[in-house]
């Protein structure tokens, strides 16, 4: 079982950017995909980017592409989301998920999931 907890929101200026942090517990983290998604108030959480456990891979939905960047550290147990390019669209609670399935590229609920870290957007 791991532990997951997101760090790094915040409130910014549209063209701005953000480092959203996952720092993972547990010694087998390097075992689990990880996902980042968002919900926006009155929204369905929606997918935003996800890596493989050794970082080979990752996904993205096409409103973040080029804009965002996932990357992940194993020797410090940490999942990153670089976000540039920041617009009022993207303010929501991201979460970041971990699995052992090997899927970075969609979330179920069974994941493990950390609490979420608020970021806001002004235009």
């Amino acid at each position: 079982q791991v532990q997951l907890v997101e760090s790094g929101g915040g409130l910014v200026q549209a063209g701005g950017s953000l480092r959203l942090s996952c720092a993972a517990s547990g010694r087998t983290f390097s075992n689990y995909a990880v996902t980042w998604s968002r919900q926006a108030p009155g929204k369905e959480r929606e997918f935003v980017a996800g890596i493989s456990s050794d970082g080979t891979f990752t996904s993205y939905i096409d409103t973040v592409k080029g804009r965002f960047r996932i990357s992940r550290d194993n020797a410090k147990n940490t999942v990153y989301l670089q976000m540039n390019s920041l617009k009022p669209e993207d303010t929501a609670v991201y979460s970041c998920a971990g699995n052992r399935r090997g899927n970075y590229d969609y979330i179920r609920p069974s994941d493990y999931w950390g609490q979420g870290t608020q970021v806001t957007v002004s235009s």
